[in-house]
């Protein structure tokens, strides 16, 4: 059974930075699609940026700025997502799934993944 592993979520003030990790386990393969969402309160789920765990590439999420960039580690089946100069409006639950293809240049959307992880708390406050 494939599984997902989320960590590195926290509260972090204005301006700061965290790091989120995703880790596959179950899975036969090492080379996985791993796409990030978050979901902040009272909102829907919004796709940030998929890639593979195979992929070596830096990709940035173009919904915020650039403010946000997903990296991979094919060696842990481990897929990040770098969080830098946060605000008050990234407070969200961050989540990683898999199950999808993924075209990096595409948003992720939802409903296409089928294996969720717990999601991990980010809050952005002073």
């Amino acid at each position: 059974e494939v599984q997902l592993v989320e960590s590195g979520g926290g509260v972090v003030q204005p301006g700061g930075s965290l790091s989120l990790s995703c880790a596959i386990s179950g899975s036969t393969s090492d080379d996985n699609t791993i796409a990030w969402f978050r979901q902040a309160p009272g909102k829907e789920r919004e796709g940030l940026k998929c890639t593979r765990t195979s992929d070596h590439m830096t990709y940035f999420v173009a919904s915020v700025k650039g403010r946000f960039f997903v990296d991979g580690d094919s060696a842990k089946n481990t897929v990040y997502l770098h969080l830098t100069s946060l605000v008050p409006e990234d407070t969200a639950i961050y989540y990683c799934a898999t199950g999808a293809n993924c075209d990096v240049g595409k948003v992720p959307i939802p409903n296409e993944y089928h294996t969720w992880g717990q999601g991990t708390q980010v809050t952005v406050s002073s």
